[in-house]
């Protein structure tokens, strides 16, 4: 039996656990939030639909949590692009664990400054009481 919770979603926005941000902030130290609402924005500084993340360039310490629908390859392109190509910042992303996807293969799996950490378990989202229908990765994008 195939369970549609792991294909659907009501949203395509998932908000940052905060405990989970703040690990890696403790390490990494992020300055900009590359794509956020000004409700959740983890950093100060932030590029929101309005500002257009995929349209700015990226400096120094970047956190990306993207939105996870049909748009999520141009987010990882552009991380790999701005961290391993333009080297001119690294990045953090939180991403659905999709490893049969083109873009995990063509910008992930296998590359050069790409390290992929895989989560234990499914997390909560925000203020989700259920844990999400997919399983998480980190992924840092260091050039």
């Amino acid at each position: 039996m195939i369970n549609q919770g792991m294909f659907t979603s009501k949203t395509d926005l998932w908000e940052t656990p905060k405990d989970l941000f703040n690990e890696y902030d403790a390490v990494f130290n992020f300055n900009t939030d590359v794509c956020a609402l000004p409700i959740n924005a983890k950093c100060d500084h932030f590029f929101s639909p309005e500002n257009d993340g995929l349209k700015q360039d990226w400096r120094g310490a970047c956190w990306m949590n993207p939105p996870y629908g049909k748009e999520i390859s141009k987010w990882v392109q552009k991380a790999y692009n701005e961290s391993c190509i333009k080297n001119q910042c690294f990045v953090v992303a939180l991403l659905p664990a999709r490893t049969d996807t083109k873009w995990f293969h063509d910008f992930i799996y296998n590359q050069n400054g790409v390290e992929i950490r895989f989560l234990k378990g499914r997390l909560k989202f925000g203020q989700s009481k259920n844990s999400a229908p997919f399983p998480s990765m980190i992924v840092i994008f260091n050039y």
